[in-house]
């Protein structure tokens, strides 16, 4: 078959512009920074984040972000230290003793979850009060410990009236149905296994029930939003990104329950409708009224930063503001 000069010409034009668009194509792919996120898929305070992830909002503002999976907040921020990743969510508690360390390898800019009410103190059968418990044991970890503190305090009580057990939150249902222990404090879904464990027992109170929330309307640790120091001073539009990114992502839970459970619900290897069943137990944050939002978690830091320096759980009490920065939030 003979071919004329002209399509040969036209075919040579229509391989030139192709291949000229090839590397161009290549070059967009690999100009998007890879902007990895530190999170757990065990607590539903991350879904506004792992929305963002999987309905592409982050793609949509030219970041690609993948989950790592890192279920201890210790973890997660020395995750964020070391560069690993470039941001997390993760329990305030953790972010203030890094603070107390002299950590200034990241910033703290947004709270997008809370569930205060999903933290209490379960007793097993033949105490109901905290007045009850004097003398006996009492197992808390991290944020739970603050919540313990709390509720006896609002029973005129303190630590030194009980004997504390630092126990690991998995082990408290093991212990409290044995007997090991009188009462624990923990989150949920964990607190429902107390129940379980000591199903005759009461309910002591929750952190709804203490200052904390009295002053601050927040549960006694939630999680705060950090991300990496370099990357807000070197690169701040990409932090822009991902700040727009997770607020859509909030805004998204917020208005769209149903819709975000079906997005998540596989990444917590749950059905949708009991991920949605969590989700309408927690309390989500978006863009609106987010800087007022932010106050009143800062001052609810410096609280908490305090009571874990009186608690001599820090050696010194940071002033929390100093890692504060919402410069990259989009208003």
């Amino acid at each position: 078959m003979r071919v004329s000069v002209k399509v040969v010409s036209w075919l040579a034009l229509i391989c030139m512009l192709l291949a000229s668009q090839l590397p161009c194509r290549l070059m967009a792919a690999e100009a998007m920074p890879r902007l990895d996120f530190a999170g757990s898929v065990t607590w539903l305070g991350q879904v506004p984040i792992l929305v963002a992830v999987e309905k592409g909002f982050f793609k949509d503002e030219g970041v690609d972000v993948n989950v790592q999976v890192i279920l201890s907040s210790s973890d997660r921020i020395r995750a964020v230290t070391s560069g690993a990743v470039a941001f997390s969510n993760l329990g305030r508690s953790t972010v203030i003793s890094e603070m107390a360390r002299g950590n200034d390898s990241f910033f703290y800019f947004a709270n997008v979850d809370d569930s205060p009410g999903s933290e209490g103190c379960w007793a097993r059968a033949g105490f109901r009060s905290f007045s009850d418990l004097k003398g006996r044991k009492i197992a808390a970890n991290t944020s739970a410990e603050v919540t313990m503190d709390g509720l006896l305090e609002r029973a005129g009580m303190n630590m030194q009236d009980v004997q504390f057990v630092n126990l690991s939150p998995n082990e408290m249902a093991l212990a409290l149905g044995r007997g090991d222990v009188d009462a624990a404090c923990v989150w949920q879904p964990l607190l429902d296994n107390l129940k379980k464990a000591a199903p005759d027992g009461a309910l002591l109170g929750t952190d709804a029930d203490t200052e904390t929330y009295k002053r601050f309307g927040t549960m006694s640790s939630p999680d705060i939003l950090i991300v990496s120091r370099k990357l807000v001073e070197e690169h701040p539009d990409q932090a822009r990104r991902l700040a727009t990114a997770i607020l859509r992502g909030a805004d998204y839970v917020i208005e769209n329950p149903e819709a975000a459970a079906a997005a998540v619900a596989h990444l917590f290897r749950q059905p949708p409708e009991v991920v949605l069943a969590g989700i309408k137990s927690f309390k989500y944050y978006g863009s609106k009224g987010w800087r007022e939002h932010m106050d009143k978690h800062t001052e609810q830091m410096q609280f908490l930063s305090l009571w874990l320096h009186r608690n001599k759980k820090i050696s010194s009490a940071p002033d929390v503001k100093q890692w504060k920065n919402t410069s990259f939030v989009p208003e």
